[in-house]
């Protein structure tokens, strides 16, 4: 057997745990090359190829951990976002690929992002993931990624140092944008906030997959009664920090446009450009511009 048909067979006992299709497909491909210690080009290149002695033991220890729905993350402590890897750990929420969408949007509002030089602010970074992928993206510019929860930072630091972003990233233990004050000049003139808050109802908690329930941290997902106080309390503090049209770009939960929609246009000084939806179609990133003077 080649190391394709290992992952093959390893997708099918996956969807038969109750995993979706997608997701087992890219699972079962992650897990082979955590085991193989492969990238991703790598594998394309050699999945043809008869695996080595000690792989099969290896890999369905791994995939029968995945069977019993514990996250890929948790069991390689890694998590691919943007192309690029980072550590993870249970105090710091697993990213998504739908929040990939903030940076898609985010390199869509400005022209020459390898060139541009702004003022970035991730607000609840957790592991840093966007903070990372956009400093990546932006390297000119000046990043600062903030979390309530020192552990996270710790871990955001570490990914950064990873991929060689440190000097670009500054780090600030600080819940939403408190301790920002509107007159410093380094964080009052802001070009573009970004982030993925918590948005799952408190009631609904409960109710997630074990994958997310047994392992994401529930300070990353609880954004109380409605799931939207986080975003309104980051909406009531961004127009002091902004530019004059600089970008707030938000991630909400499935089933909120309407509520997004409604935060926003009760807040003075902001106006909704575009809200975006994931793969599957479901309304997921809001774009928004602070007014001009």
């Amino acid at each position: 057997m080649t190391v394709l048909d290992e992952v093959n067979a390893a997708q099918k006992k996956l969807i038969a745990a109750g995993i979706r299709p997608n997701d087992a497909t890219s699972d079962a491909e992650f897990l082979a090359r955590h085991a193989l210690g492969w990238d991703r080009p790598t594998y394309f290149c050699r999945r043809q190829e008869p695996p080595p002695a000690e792989f099969k033991t290896d890999y369905e220890l791994l995939v029968l951990r995945r069977t019993q729905r514990e996250p890929v993350s948790a069991i390689t402590g890694r998590r691919e976002f943007w192309g690029l890897s980072f550590v993870v750990s249970p105090d710091v929420l697993t990213p998504r690929p739908e929040t990939e969408l903030i940076v898609e949007q985010s390199l869509k509002f400005f022209d020459n992002p390898s060139r541009v030089s702004i003022r970035i602010v991730d607000v609840g970074t957790g592991s840093g993931c966007l903070a990372i992928a956009l400093a990546h993206e932006f390297p000119a510019s000046q990043v600062i990624g903030t979390d309530v929860s020192a552990e996270a930072i710790k871990i955001a630091k570490l990914n950064a140092s990873f991929h060689d972003l440190s000097r670009q990233i500054a780090w600030v233990q600080s819940s939403y944008l408190e301790g920002f004050a509107p007159n410093d000049h380094a964080v009052s003139e802001i070009d573009l906030i970004v982030a993925n808050l918590p948005y799952v109802p408190s009631a609904a908690t409960q109710a997630l997959s074990p994958e997310v329930k047994d392992h994401d941290p529930l300070v990353a997902l609880d954004g109380g009664i409605d799931g939207l106080n986080p975003l309104r309390t980051l909406m009531a503090a961004a127009p002091d920090h902004l530019i004059s049209g600089g970008r707030l770009i938000v991630e909400f939960g499935a089933g909120q446009e309407d509520e997004a929609k409604a935060l926003i246009a009760k807040t003075p000084q902001l106006t909704l450009l575009e809200i975006v939806g994931d793969l599957s179609g479901i309304p997921r990133v809001a774009s928004i511009q602070k007014s001009y003077d």
